[in-house]
């Protein structure tokens, strides 16, 4: 291992590869900011521009622009509540009420710091762990993604006011609805498409994210003019983090960055369930006092998933570069990339390329430290942003959120859709509805209904599947925990009150 972290090393520190490394860092966070532009495009745009490379360097921009567009994903998500990522959705619960109480600023600081954090823990997972894990999430089983989603399901509590829960599973149940909405892969059957061949694909994720979240806040805002006062400018001082407020999201920095790593090693699992485990974990075992703060501008809320979210894209290239399964849809187009080049990744990569895979690995940590340092300078003129007047700042919201969607797709259908979907979540909010449940039942429910089908295949249409491995029986001991946990609580909070008094 130690003469592998150091062919990588002096593969990366040359002259020409630490300057992709910091192109590709630079590029994938201009990215990355702009709502609608994830990860995949980053890298299917900055594709051609590798031909001309070795597969080496080529590979170390496109991982570069990877983990840079994850590490800018969050600005938008903070600054105008545009998630336009599915891994940095649960950034929005906490980074959008910061920035609106005028800590723009140290908002983006706490996603920066912990970013780096996460993303530098999860490097040094991968060197030592990486052979290990891989072998871990090919035992992984279909039963086994099954119950993970329905975990990351249960989640619901984290995204509910106390005495709110009923109001959280309805918007999760609602959220699974809609990813029903399509054609069925396996039977080729067209459900709830209502003969609209606009549908016939289902409802895109990111019409979703932007009509719940962007588009809905710029209506709120109209209908609250008075509640949007303008923020104060930020300033280099406004960065700073007290000594209280280091110390106590550095334990949660650490869970979240172990947490997202692992789910990341999972073929399928990804960034956003990662942040979404990680941001209803952190609330769960929080205290009272704590717990309030979650989803009103929380450092906890907004340290965790940003952990998470950038450990598990470092967990991604483990079932990538050692078993050749791409663990997302990002990885799945740099399988492309490596193919491209003649190069198999499996479990030969270690002897046929070793200079590729430890060569990637290092690049993790030094393209880390190339975002914090690129990022902390700008961010004082990055949350200017908000300093907009109103006026002039939801017409803009207005039409990121419209192009984001319509340079994806080209439809006029899905601007109708979306403002739609808009108009219902307005509504929804209106009557004190949580959307984040929406998206969490949305994002799952393909991967939910997918596995299900396969373990009731693989166990001829019997469900002795859910209790015949040991990490099924954890996971649904796990998943009835959290589900219960507020019926737990409020039973022990009533036992407390009848003791005192």
């Amino acid at each position: 291992m130690l003469d592998g972290v150091l062919l990588g090393l002096g593969t990366v520190l040359t002259l020409n590869n630490l300057m992709l490394v910091l192109a590709g860092c630079a590029v994938g966070t201009l990215i990355g900011m702009l709502p609608g532009l994830g990860p995949i495009s980053a890298i299917a745009l900055m594709i051609p521009v590798t031909y001309g490379f070795e597969p080496v360097s080529g590979m170390i921009l496109l991982a570069g622009v990877y983990y840079g567009a994850i590490f800018g994903g969050s600005t938008s998500s903070i600054l105008i509540n545009a998630p336009g990522v599915a891994g940095t959705v649960a950034t929005a619960f906490d980074g959008y009420p910061l920035a609106k109480q005028g800590s723009a600023g140290k908002a983006l600081a706490i996603a920066a710091y912990s970013s780096f954090a996460g993303g530098t823990l999860a490097a040094i997972l991968l060197i030592l762990l990486a052979p290990y894990l891989a072998s871990l999430s090919l035992g992984f089983q279909s039963a086994d993604y099954f119950m993970l989603m329905v975990l990351g399901l249960s989640l619901v509590s984290a995204f509910s006011a106390q005495g709110e829960y009923l109001k959280a599973l309805m918007m999760t149940f609602f959220g699974l609805m809609l990813s029903t909405v399509g054609t069925d892969l396996s039977a080729g059957v067209q459900r709830f498409t209502f003969g609209r061949m606009d549908l016939i694909d289902g409802i895109s994720f990111l019409l979703l994210a932007m009509a719940t979240f962007a588009l809905s806040e710029a209506l709120m805002m109209i209908l609250k003019p008075a509640a949007a006062d303008v923020s104060p400018i930020p300033t280099t001082s406004s960065l700073k983090l007290s000594k209280g407020e280091v110390r106590e999201i550095t334990p949660v920095i650490s869970r979240s960055s172990l947490l997202g790593f692992l789910v990341g090693t999972l073929p399928g699992a990804g960034a956003t369930i990662a942040s979404f485990l990680a941001y209803g974990m952190e609330r769960n075992i929080a205290i009272d006092k704590k717990r309030t703060k979650f989803g009103h501008g929380s450092i906890r809320g907004l340290a965790a998933p940003e952990s998470a979210n950038n450990a598990a894209c470092t967990g991604s290239f483990v079932p990538l570069l050692t078993l050749g399964i791409p663990g997302s849809g990002t990885t799945a187009v740099l399988l492309g990339a490596l193919i491209a080049y003649g190069i198999q990744p499996g479990p030969r990569l270690f002897v046929d390329e070793p200079e590729i895979f430890w060569a990637v690995i290092v690049s993790m940590y030094v393209g880390n430290v190339f975002l914090l340092i690129l990022n902390l300078p700008l961010i004082p003129y990055i949350a200017r942003l908000l300093v907009i007047p109103k006026p002039y700042l939801i017409p803009i919201i207005m039409f990121f959120s419209i192009m984001g969607v319509y340079l994806v797709s080209f439809n006029t259908f899905d601007i109708q859709m979306m403002l739609l979907i808009a108009t219902i979540a307005l509504f929804l909010r209106l009557l004190e509805f949580p959307l984040a449940p929406l998206l969490l039942g949305f994002i799952l429910g393909g991967m939910l209904e997918d596995n299900l089908r396969r373990a009731i295949i693989l166990a001829d249409g019997q469900l002795d599947f859910l209790w015949q491995r040991p990490v099924t029986v954890i996971l649904i001991l796990l998943t009835l925990v959290v589900l219960f946990s507020p019926v737990f609580k409020c039973i022990i909070r009533r036992f407390h009150s009848r003791y005192r008094s």
